[in-house]
């Protein structure tokens, strides 16, 4: 894809989603980290119904190292997958108390080292918290998005990204993150893509594989 194309594609998104940012609620860095760690396979609808009662109760990240196994299980329960999500959890805010004197690190590498923290999660920690696009956190929308308008090939989230990465430049990064996720939600829809009311669909390699 031209370049004033690939900018085109971007200005057009952003203009279709002005509103479009993270929608996992947070008040604090380690609270976004834990709300990342429900997030994954359940919507950020049903974590942000979750986590007012699990940040009511833990409210710093020593509360969330010592809270008991079987209540932080109970409490974050409607997210799936609970007792692996308790135990990062809890490991997770050892790690920043023990490792990063009770600091949510501000690297791809020390965020990646912590339990349950994979790239993806980095990628939405540094920008969120920290202001940084390092890199694109490709969730199951920006996969889908990626690979049906022909952006990359591959399958792999971390595959999916350095190709995203050699197309857009390092400026729109930040945009990306978040316009991939309302598009993904709003048009770019998993069942039946709403292809012609796409505000990109010239760019799309799938639509123009329907006509």
């Amino acid at each position: 894809m031209k370049k004033e194309n690939v900018i085109h594609l971007i200005e057009s998104l952003k203009k279709r989603y002005p509103d479009a940012t993270c929608s996992l609620d947070f008040t604090t860095p380690f609270e976004l980290v834990v709300a990342v760690m429900l997030s994954a396979q359940c919507t950020d609808e049903r974590v942000n119904k979750t986590t007012p009662a699990l940040f009511s109760r833990c409210k710093t990240i020593q509360d969330f190292a010592d809270i008991d196994i079987t209540e932080l299980e109970t409490l974050i329960h409607p997210c799936g997958f609970y007792k692996n999500k308790a135990k990062n959890i809890k490991l997770c805010a050892k790690q920043v108390l023990e490792n990063f004197d009770g600091e949510v690190p501000q690297t791809m590498e020390e965020l990646t080292s912590l339990a349950g923290v994979g790239r993806k999660s980095a990628n939405v920690i540094l920008l969120e918290v920290f202001g940084i696009a390092e890199g694109i956190a490709v969730d199951t929308h920006a996969k889908r998005i990626s690979n049906l308008m022909g952006l990359s090939k591959e399958k792999e989230p971390e595959k999916i990204e350095q190709d995203l990465i050699k197309i857009f430049p390092k400026e729109y990064l930040k945009d990306i993150n978040h316009i991939f996720v309302w598009h993904g939600r709003n048009t770019c829809i998993a069942r039946n893509p709403k292809c012609d009311t796409c505000v990109v669909n010239d760019f799309c390699k799938f639509f123009k594989s329907k006509k």
